[in-house]
């Protein structure tokens, strides 16, 4: 004899994880992520364009950057507002997959 959960009231199975429930994060909320890269004279613009891919609210003045002691690289926090994991996803991957980022945090 096996024992069941009972139907959940919302039509799922009640053993079912809810993917809403995964994440420590409340959505939306700010979301400041670091980006670095080598400082070029396109890396601001490029980076604030990627991020407005995926916030087209951004506000570009919010962005905080900062030369490395040595000038060669140049570290930026950019503060969307993440309205879902994926999208927070989906932005690490593109900032990862492009050529001039070094780390995104």
């Amino acid at each position: 004899m096996t024992s069941s959960a009972p139907p959940s009231p919302h039509g799922t199975d009640a053993a079912r994880p809810d993917p809403s429930k995964d994440s420590l994060i409340e959505y939306p909320c700010l979301f400041p992520v670091k980006v670095m890269g080598a400082k070029t004279d396109d890396f601001v613009l490029q980076m604030t364009a990627l991020a407005k891919q995926h916030d087209p609210f951004l506000d570009a003045a919010t962005i905080a950057q900062r030369d490395s002691a040595g000038g060669k690289y140049i570290s930026l926090t950019i503060t969307i507002t993440a309205t879902s994991r994926d999208q927070l996803d989906n932005f690490y991957r593109a900032l990862t997959a492009h050529p001039l980022v070094k780390y995104a945090l």
